[in-house]
């Protein structure tokens, strides 16, 4: 059996198809798994054995023609038994379809039911529901799983570095003096909009008070996009012990060996809060316009912080009235007083174990 597998689009939500995928790898060890990708998801599942290889999804109407073609003959050429569409898109439906696939498990929305061989009825998009157990639902009905059956474990979200994200993580930690699990790491990025996003000034202050008092240094994160925030962060902040990747070659896999070498992440709602959850890294995450339903993992080293206000959550991109009360609201005390309660709670566990 050879199975392709459309990943996400979302880094969180490429994250979150890790359960999925350990099923389908554990359940038909045999089997081909392909991953169908958009970058930078390869980055993101580098170096795991969950996948045999990736395909590039060029599919989409920022590739040419030519370049769709190729991308169609590709698919043929695989000559996929199988295909499991985690996108719920119209047009993955279709390539699938047309690239000959003769199995395409997917969920019956948008109208794209007939293009699908194997359909599920999706969850309510009013009710916030998480993702991961969607893709989980879909893993286990290509597994020959039926619904009502509880008894099979649900695999843990799960990430690896390569050793190229391990050697840029340790020339970047011997420069700055860091230590393994001696440092917070913070992020700051939301691709889905401004609205995800906490005030920069409340990320400095909070910086500030952690170097000061805990005297634990602070590792920004950021992305491409992020770049510019992270240099003003850290020159805001002006602290010895508060650095930020943006003068680095900036890559995914920096980002996750950056998580996972930390001692504990607080991060907007945004794809790489998933690292920490991968890495079992402590996490406090600090929402806004988003439900905490949508992107639930069940990650029991987390603590999740949305401040109650009569406008949200909303689920916009950015704020319909222009005041972002949920983010503005959401102090630096009470993210502070948060982390250090995850980091006692976490002191207390080790000093039991031991």
């Amino acid at each position: 059996m050879k199975r392709a597998v459309w990943l996400p689009n979302w880094i969180g939500d490429a994250v979150m198809a890790t359960p999925a995928l350990r099923l389908l790898r554990d359940r038909f060890p045999d089997n081909e798994l392909i991953g169908i990708y958009r970058v930078p998801n390869d980055d993101v599942l580098a170096g795991s054995d969950l996948l045999d290889g990736m395909i590039l999804d060029q599919s989409s109407s920022k590739f040419s023609w030519k370049q769709k073609t190729a991308f169609l003959r590709k698919l043929r050429a695989e000559r996929f038994d199988e295909i499991i569409l985690m996108t719920n898109s119209l047009r993955t439906a279709a390539v699938a379809r047309l690239a000959g696939i003769p199995k395409r498990i997917g969920f019956q929305r948008d109208g794209r039911g007939w293009l699908l061989t194997d359909r599920l009825q999706p969850k309510s998009r009013t009710v916030p529901n998480p993702v991961l157990d969607e893709y989980l639902r879909l893993a286990r009905y290509a597994c020959g799983i039926n619904e009502s059956d509880t008894s099979p474990d649900t695999p843990a979200i799960e990430l690896q570095t390569t050793p190229e994200d391990e050697e840029s993580w340790n020339e970047f930690a011997s420069r700055f003096q860091l230590s393994e699990g001696a440092y917070l790491c913070l992020n700051s990025g939301g691709a889905f909009g401004a609205a995800k996003l906490w005030p920069l000034e409340h990320f400095v202050e909070l910086a500030k008070r952690i170097a000061g008092e805990m005297e634990l240094p602070i590792v920004m994160l950021c992305g491409p996009a992020e770049q510019e925030l992270a240099r003003e962060f850290t020159k805001q902040a002006d602290h010895p012990l508060i650095h930020s990747l943006a003068e680095e070659s900036i890559s995914v896999g920096l980002s996750k060996a950056t998580v996972k070498h930390s001692r504990l992440m607080i991060t907007t709602d945004s794809g790489p809060r998933h690292f920490a959850a991968a890495f079992n890294v402590p996490v406090v995450t600090l929402f806004g316009p988003t439900h905490i339903a949508w992107s639930e993992t069940n990650y029991v080293n987390a603590i999740h912080l949305q401040q109650s206000v009569d406008c949200g959550p909303c689920q916009k991109r950015t704020c319909p009235f222009g005041h972002h009360r949920c983010m503005q609201e959401l102090s630096v005390d009470t993210v502070y007083e948060k982390t250090c309660q995850l980091l006692s709670q976490l002191s207390g566990n080790q000093e039991r174990v031991a």
